[in-house]
């Protein structure tokens, strides 16, 4: 039996990775350091791999920022502004993040299916030119051999890439099939000679795809398979099931499939029937996406399965997805309780796991491994640290009258102006200002016991003090209080939350340079004691202006946290949002007539399939009504959501019943409003008219001009003005300078707006 995983975290054990970007984008490393700090984590991944027994080492799935980027590069698929953009590399950050010595805005981002690793959409233009590259896979499938392992190359499949890429119109982007189908042939042609399989991806098979689409679908593969005979491609599907793609799937004429058994299990036994002889099998029941260990009893029930209708030769024992989803290491967390921590594999130890089923069906048994995972997942499943009784009853306990604010949103809106008294276009940020290193020193000081509680809490009521004095002097209408004292929008509630624990090095990638440590949630939830209403009360004493709350909400907790799995993810959601209901009544209580619940993730937890949506978008509204509905009409919900499609789930939205909604937009220029004004969306909305995930400092005129294409969708009365989304990763210098752009186009267009209103009346 083969095995392999589909790909490695690129990071690094100790964010080697992070630090040399931030790095060179800085200017403190050279070109020549950032490609050897890259050359030296994509060597010791492969060693991780191949000292795990795995058959394969994966090769290309290492990446300087996005691998999705990375292709549209191989391909030369490089948008004209970019064009004169610097060297190689400056083309390739610059349209990552933008150039903002050069005004270039960057290329869109959004999120990678249902996963918070977010990609850089490729931007494809009517009669799109092509000037493809692979030397750089090439290269690294040479490194792989000079160091005597067997490289397995992974690219992401034509028709998944057409399908996230944007520009033009929708058949002006699958006119460039042919090009691309060529390209990809020249591809496995050049790689073919040098290894025994090249994985391709194609994740869109396990969306709802139309019958023309399956149709390119089957055409594209026959033509690859024409062009590329010799070429042995696993054709790999993951994060849910390929369902009523199968046909589309076994006709491709690839020499191999890959399924996610952790998504899908049951999609097993119809595969098993239907694969022709020709094709391998490779079953992912090494779970990509979270940090349990793997119940080896149960895989090793589908492997034998599978091995007893195909034989061995013909399966590969895989990792659900690439492994970019979880950890390095667990060997390097020394503070977790032992006895949660046995609980636990990242990817070092999934490769473990993976080279463990691998020896078993081939009958090279290691009893006394298999035995230690029997033990560890029994303790896991039957330990009382799970499990609170009160929790339970109280999730019991719900009633539908929990989910419903007094009064309807026209009622609400009405009082809301009254008590708030708020000009027109109001204009606020999204919750945290940069977490500069002055706060980062304060923070590892009192960590290590060099800052003692009264000192500490001394600094952030000086640092939240500078932050809302700041606000003050930019002008800005309803203020926050900058978030100083949280390192993470998840982690820090969860560390006040019982059911949580916490690892010191388990980061993974969200975007770039940019890493998230997702809290482990593995027991049941409930609130300690209040967790922000302290800080929010002594920053609202500050100002005279609405300072407004801030909360994650339950949705996004559950979405960025590595979630237990011996619970259904609805309950685990419903007791989050009885705690952060306790919250917001509390925040209520302490003066605040704004609260904003961030729900950055209900888009990325939403099924692929369109017929199972609808049961996760119930009870992941209701967890946001149950939060938030027990505050009075005067108080103002606000709810803030990150890079997603919308369309699809308007109504769902709607449903939230939250009084102001914030969007990210400025990357998609606005486009995505549309949907809301089709839709008559009824409530106020902010769309981000700056993008904070780029350094440049966007112009006035330029600011201006998003609030006018915003006016084209949402009535006046109604516009609420914001970046896109937290300032924590910028610095103050470009901060200050973004935010008084933000607010002087403001003045620039109730100006304007006035004296239209004026010449109406006259």
């Amino acid at each position: 039996m083969q095995t392999h995983i589909l790909g490695f975290p690129r990071i690094g054990r100790n964010r080697e990775l992070k630090k040399a970007l931030e790095g060179y984008w800085k200017g403190e490393l050279s070109e020549n350091q950032l490609h050897e700090t890259a050359d030296e984590l994509k060597k010791r991944h492969w060693k991780f791999q191949h000292d795990a027994g795995l058959s394969f080492v994966t090769v290309g799935d290492f990446s300087l920022y996005d691998h999705v980027l990375d292709l549209t590069v191989a391909l030369g698929a490089i948008p004209h502004r970019f064009q004169n953009a610097g060297s190689a590399l400056d083309t390739y950050f610059a349209m990552a993040r933008g150039d903002g010595n050069r005004n270039i805005p960057a290329m869109e981002m959004t999120k990678w299916f249902n996963t918070n690793y977010h990609y850089i959409v490729p931007e494809l233009s009517a009669g799109q030119s092509f000037k493809p590259s692979i030397e750089w896979l090439e290269n690294d499938v040479i490194r792989v051999g000079q160091l005597g392992f067997r490289a397995k190359p992974v690219l992401l499949g034509p028709i998944t890439y057409l399908a996230l890429s944007k520009g033009g119109t929708e058949s002006s982007r699958w006119d460039s099939l042919p090009q691309l189908t060529e390209i990809y042939i020249s591809f496995l042609e050049r790689l073919a000679p040098q290894c025994d399989w090249i994985q391709i991806d194609e994740p869109i098979l396990c969306t709802d795809m139309s019958g023309s689409l399956r149709k390119t679908f089957r055409e594209t593969y026959h033509k690859l398979r024409k062009g590329s005979p010799s070429a042995r491609t696993l054709l790999t599907t993951y994060f849910g099931s390929i369902r009523d793609n199968l046909d589309t799937a076994l006709a491709s004429e690839c020499s191999g499939l890959h399924l996610d058994l952790c998504a899908a299990p049951a999609q097993l036994s119809d595969v098993l029937a239907a694969l022709p002889e020709h094709m391998h099998l490779s079953l992912g029941v090494v779970d990509g996406r979270n940090i349990w260990k793997t119940n080896c009893a149960a895989a090793l029930s589908s492997l034998r399965n599978a091995a007893l209708k195909l034989g061995s030769d013909r399966l590969f024992v895989g990792s659900s997805s690439s492994l970019l989803h979880v950890p390095v290491d667990l060997e390097l967390e020394t503070s977790l309780d032992p006895e949660i921590k046995n609980w636990m594999a990242f990817a070092v130890q999934k490769c473990g796991e993976i080279a463990l089923l691998g020896q078993t069906i081939d009958g090279e048994w290691s009893p006394e491994c298999l035995n230690e995972n029997r033990l560890a997942n029994e303790s896991r499943h039957l330990n009382m640290k799970t499990f609170d009784p009160a929790v339970r009853r109280r999730c019991r306990n719900v009633t539908p009258e929990m989910l419903n604010r007094k009064s309807p949103y026209a009622d609400r809106y009405r009082k809301q102006q009254e008590a708030l008294n708020l000009p027109l276009f109001p204009t606020t940020t999204i919750g945290s200002y940069p977490q500069t290193e002055a706060i980062r020193k304060a923070r590892r000081e009192y960590r290590k016991g060099e800052l003692s509680p009264d000192a500490y809490e001394a600094f952030l009521k000086d640092t939240i003090r500078e932050i809302v004095g700041h606000q003050e002097a930019l002008g800005l209408d309803v203020l926050v209080h900058g978030e100083p004292e949280r390192t993470d929008m998840v982690e820090y509630f969860g560390q006040q939350l019982e059911g949580f624990c916490f690892t010191d090095h388990g980061w993974v990638q969200s975007y770039g340079s940019r890493c998230v440590k997702p809290p482990v949630l593995y027991g049941d939830v409930s609130r300690k004691q209040p967790m922000t209403a302290s800080w929010l009360a002594y920053a609202q004493s500050l100002t005279r202006k609405p300072m407004k709350g801030m909360l994650t909400g339950p949705v996004t907790i559950l979405c960025w946290s590595f979630v237990r799995d011996d619970l259904e993810r609805e309950e685990v959601c419903r007791q989050l949002a009885l705690a952060l209901r306790d919250e917001v009544l509390d925040l209520e209580r302490a003066g605040l007539k704004i609260i904003q619940i961030d729900e950055a993730a209900l888009r990325e937890g939403l099924p692929l399939r369109e017929d199972e949506a609808e049961k996760y978008l119930q009870w992941a509204i209701d967890a946001f009504r149950l939060t938030v509905s027990g505050v009075e009409d005067t108080t103002q919900i606000h709810t803030h959501m990150c890079y997603s499609e919308f369309n699809a789930i308007l109504k769902w939205i709607a449903a939230m019943d939250a009084d102001v909604i914030s969007i990210e937009a400025s990357r998609s220029n606005m486009d995505l409003l549309q949907a809301f004004v089709d839709f008559k969306y009824p409530s106020a909305i902010g769309p981000g008219v700056y993008d904070i995930h780029s350094p440049r400092v966007p112009g006035l005129e330029e600011i201006l001009e998003r609030l006018e294409q915003a006016l084209r969708f949402i009535a006046p009365e109604k516009l609420w003005v914001n970046p896109d989304c937290g300032l924590k990763t910028r610095g103050w210098p470009e901060t200050l300078l973004s935010l008084g752009n933000m607010v002087q186009a403001v003045r620039v267009l109730r100006e304007e707006y006035s004296d239209t209103q004026n010449k109406v009346t006259r």
